[in-house]
């Protein structure tokens, strides 16, 4: 194998030195190799996980933070309309009593008129009776009894404005 340019002797050995040097490489290259690209992998599959595990948790958070939202706006319009409720009830308490304070103004108003009324009546019923006496004994020319010409009188429009009434 000369003529080929082939030593046997030499090839047999670079063939069993190229085995021997991919054994070893196998041995101390290529597993530590694959067991360090098996943990990078490993670390990358737990970093995605953990990422997708934030994720959730924070759409999660959002998801809580919206419903916490929804409610506290729906207890807003709660107490907007419970004190919407409390304004029209004090306003229709207020107006109440303020009606109930005119009609009593109104009722007291209306008494104090009777009695000045009453007041001015029987006052104008004296002085008629006066003058009626004083009318009679000026016609008469002479004094009259003016306790039973007053009784008399009084009597005579009493039974006047009992008419009336």
């Amino acid at each position: 194998m000369d003529e080929l340019g082939f030593n046997l002797p030499v090839l047999i050995a670079q063939v069993v030195n190229f085995f021997l040097l991919l054994v070893l490489l196998r041995i101390f290259l290529y597993k530590p190799v694959l067991e360090m690209l098996d943990r990078r992998a490993q670390r990358i599959r737990e970093g995605v996980e953990a990422a997708d595990k934030s994720k959730e948790r924070a759409s999660a958070g959002e998801q809580e933070v919206a419903r916490q939202l929804d409610a506290s706006r729906e207890q807003g319009q709660a107490l907007i309309a419970q004190a919407q409720e409390a304004a029209n009830r004090i306003q229709q308490e207020a107006r109440s009593q303020a009606r109930q304070e005119g009609e009593t103004m109104l009722e007291r108003a209306r008494t104090e008129i009777q009695l000045e009324r009453d007041q001015a009546i029987a006052e104008l019923r004296g002085e008629f009776a006066d003058l009626t006496v004083s009318a009679a004994e000026k016609v008469i020319g002479q004094s009259l009894d003016r306790q039973a010409h007053r009784r008399l009188i009084d009597e005579v429009l009493a039974e006047a404005t009992f008419k009336e009434n």
